[in-house]
């Protein structure tokens, strides 16, 4: 398996990864993918024989985003990269991929951020994310409800070895 920096050729497989997820994530509209093109500090994907099996887009305080959690952690935090998706396809499940993104993510982000920061839900439930997280070393800091009360996330941060 690969993690890469996204290209255009790979664009149109990003919402057929993406819209199985929801509601753990939110559908990917044609705009919002354009923007995160435009606006993603890290936004790599995963091949593993010639398919795309995976992604993670992340974003650091300033981008053109309006998410009232990454709102939440812009409030509270300076130097960090909040991780708005990680998705891995069902079939590439359970092989070390979310770790392997969370590694590349980490030495990405080296000496410009301290913090690894992204929410799961609690309302609908992600029972499954919670748990890779936290055994991921991310850790509760605060939740928050959205959408008028329909979700509500746990806001969580891992801290990042500064060298």
């Amino acid at each position: 398996m690969q993690i890469r920096d996204i290209t255009p050729a790979d664009l149109s497989a990003i919402p057929d990864l993406n819209d199985p997820e929801v509601p753990h994530v939110n559908a990917m509209t044609e705009a919002m993918l354009e923007r995160f093109v435009r606006e993603a500090t890290y936004f790599r994907v995963a091949i593993d024989n010639e398919a795309l099996v995976g992604f993670l887009i992340g974003l650091t305080p300033g981008a053109d985003y309006d998410s009232p959690n990454y709102h939440w952690f812009t409030q509270r935090y300076e130097r960090f990269i909040y991780i708005d998706r990680i998705v891995v396809a069902a079939p590439a499940r359970g092989q070390g991929l979310g770790q392997a993104f969370y590694t590349d993510l980490g030495n990405f982000s080296r000496g410009a951020a301290r913090l690894l920061a992204c929410e799961v839900n609690i309302r609908p439930s992600n029972e499954e994310s919670l748990r890779f997280h936290r055994h991921c070393g991310f850790e509760e800091v605060g939740r928050q409800e959205t959408e008028g009360g329909r979700k509500e996330v746990a806001l969580m941060i891992k801290t990042l070895v500064e060298e």
